[in-house]
């Protein structure tokens, strides 16, 4: 099995993300030619599944891409799949931030989610990994790491009193959403990896 991929994403925070969560394997950016769908589907492996699905289609490459963001329970579940247009479908991640901030109270319970979708274009084969993290809004953001809604959040399973944002980057891919999905990724690769090696 080969041991590259095409990342379906133009996020350069993502690509480093992957690069330094996917040891081992090869991750091929994506042409700036290749125009991904619009994320307007009503949960996180609707629009992993679109991503993917299109670079795989561009490129005939295996593809993955991920779609994630931030649940809180104060509002009910928002911003949800539309955390990163949460203030506007053009908005910073600052703006993001401070609008979650001023609408749910400090302390209130949080939920990273992430899906990653895989598609192989030569026998149309789709996979979903799914990862959660838990945690709670900090009062104000804080932490210079991570990006989105890091400097905000902070993990039950992380340090006491740390954001995501004040975290390394071996504590964060330890606890995080992202971290978790990717790990069930990559036992899936190594399954497939050996069962393709045993069939040889």
């Amino acid at each position: 099995m080969q041991r590259r991929l095409i990342l379906a994403t133009h996020n350069e925070h993502k690509r480093r993300e992957f690069a330094r969560l996917l040891d081992g394997w090869q991750l091929e950016p994506l042409p700036a030619s290749v125009v991904l769908p619009p994320e307007d589907g009503e949960t996180f492996a609707a629009n992993a599944l679109g991503k993917a699905r299109a670079a795989a289609a561009a490129t005939a490459r295996v593809s993955v891409a991920d779609d994630s963001g931030i649940a809180a329970a104060a509002l009910g579940g928002a911003p949800g799949v539309r955390s990163a247009r949460y203030a506007g479908e053009h908005a910073s991640d600052e703006q993001n931030l401070a609008k979650l901030l001023r609408e749910a109270p400090a302390g209130s319970a949080l939920e990273y989610v992430c899906v990653i979708a895989h598609v192989d274009p030569r026998d149309g084969g789709e996979q979903l990994f799914e990862g959660r993290c838990t945690g709670v809004l900090a009062a104000d953001p804080r932490g210079a790491g991570g990006f989105g809604y890091d400097p905000a959040f902070l993990p039950d399973d992380g340090p006491a009193g740390l954001t995501m944002a004040e975290l390394s980057d071996q504590q964060k891919d330890a606890i995080s959403h992202r971290g978790i999905a990717t790990r069930a990724l990559l036992a899936w690769l190594r399954s497939a990896s050996a069962q393709v090696g045993a069939e040889e």
